[in-house]
């Protein structure tokens, strides 16, 4: 994939005061990352249709205090995108081969949409390498995402999605094989605009230069099929969340208004040391919308009792 120059990784890096990009071959990929700051090690993990440059608007508060990683998991950004290997356990071992590589022994995870959904994999396969964990707007894939509706409720469909009865068209969308690519290739923009306008509270927080990095990375063929196959292994990531213990590590959900609701009950049947709170004067894109409060509840839970 080849991406305009001021939308490359290596440019976009030097808004980033004290990072670096890094590549690591990792469970058979390469995997690209980002690096920086001092301190306990916290992952971070972007969700869809984002990449590693979604924290821009907190990282340089995190990397005051944590050493700061930013994953492109499989099939995001500039990392690699085999045909196969998109169930969140797969990818969850992605990461822990990378956390691995970089020599920690236990980590904060932190992750947003699908990266949240990677990042609880990772708690239940590999507990004792979490310290604590944070996910916000996203949790792993169960049987209740089967009820989600193929047809919206009456009166709930409009410009901006309903925050009692919320409408996700992209979960079908995404798993059809083939047909996005064809529509969407070249002309992505036009997906992401309707969807932060659907999805967030102000869309117009979401710079034009951002959508133009966004549509950068998942303008071609490839990139959007590697990132729909995240939807389409839901049934082998609901099959291997039967398995699961409980977790036991703090864990912290943050909601926005679309899905305060939906993490506050469903958290509490996979989790015994549970947190959950809403930011909900913000759509699903937190940290660009309220990115204040995200870093005020992400420090605040991962200095709680700490000496």
């Amino acid at each position: 994939m080849k991406i305009q120059n001021q939308y490359a990784d290596a440019e976009l890096i030097k808004s980033w005061t004290g990072f670096v990009n890094q590549y690591a071959t990792v469970n058979g990929i390469e995997l690209h990352y980002v690096v920086g700051g001092e301190g306990e090690p916290l992952i971070c993990l972007p969700g869809w249709p984002q990449t590693w440059y979604s924290y821009h608007p907190v990282v340089q508060e995190l990397s005051k205090s944590y050493q700061v990683i930013v994953v492109d998991i499989r099939g995001m950004g500039t990392s690699e995108k085999p045909e196969r290997g998109y169930d969140k356990k797969t990818m969850a071992t992605d990461v822990l081969e990378l956390v691995k590589k970089l020599g920690f022994a236990k980590v904060h995870m932190m992750g947003h949409d699908i990266g949240g959904m990677v990042a609880m994999s990772f708690a239940f396969n590999y507990p004792e390498l979490i310290d604590k964990l944070i996910v916000l707007d996203g949790a792993h894939p169960s049987e209740g995402i089967l009820q989600m509706p193929l047809i919206p409720a009456p009166g709930t469909f409009g410009e901006k999605m309903d925050a009692q009865m919320p409408y996700a068209w992209w979960m079908g969308f995404n798993q059809v094989k083939g047909l996005p690519e064809k529509l969407l290739e070249g002309r992505f923009e036009i997906l992401l605009d309707y969807l932060f306008k659907y999805v967030m509270i102000d869309e117009t927080i979401m710079s034009s230069f951002e959508r133009e990095v966004y549509a950068s990375a998942y303008n071609d063929a490839e990139s959007i099929r590697a990132s729909n196959a995240w939807y389409q292994a839901f049934a082998k990531d609901i099959e291997d969340s039967k398995s699961y213990q409980q977790l036991e590590m703090p864990l912290l959900g943050i909601g926005s208004y679309v899905s305060y609701n939906y993490m506050k009950m469903g958290l509490p049947y996979v989790a015994n040391n549970l947190e959950v709170i809403g930011i909900l004067d913000s759509g699903h894109y937190m940290y660009e919308e309220q990115p204040e409060q995200v870093i005020e509840a992400v420090v605040n839970f991962l200095t709680e009792n700490k000496k």
